[in-house]
């Protein structure tokens, strides 16, 4: 495993078994703190990445609830009653008098 850690192969350190790694009695206290920090920070680096998966879910839940909470309403508002023919007439009319007048 520490030969993976030299290498800069952390892959192959993880699936050695990185994560589980304890100190090794026959190593000198070098090996053993080289060995300790990449498995300490391996397992830090898992947890943060585990962090921000849960706050992605946490934001998508929150953000399908407000959509959710937003959808009766929009059902509701294009469920109105359209106008009557002489005012959606006047209306359009207005909007062509606001419009020709803007672009003067």
């Amino acid at each position: 495993m520490l030969a993976a850690l030299i290498a800069d192969d952390l892959d192959a350190a993880l699936q050695l078994g990185l994560l589980d790694a304890q100190p090794c009695p026959g190593c000198d206290g070098g090996c053993n703190a080289r060995l300790i920090e990449a498995r300490d920070a391996r397992l830090v680096a898992l947890a943060a990445r585990e962090r921000h998966r849960a706050r992605d879910a946490r934001l998508q839940r929150r953000k399908a609830e407000r959509q959710a909470a937003r959808a009766p309403a929009a059902t509701i508002a294009s469920a109105a009653p359209a106008l009557p023919s002489a005012a959606a007439d006047a209306l359009a009319r207005a909007l062509a008098k606001a419009r020709e007048r803007t672009s003067r």
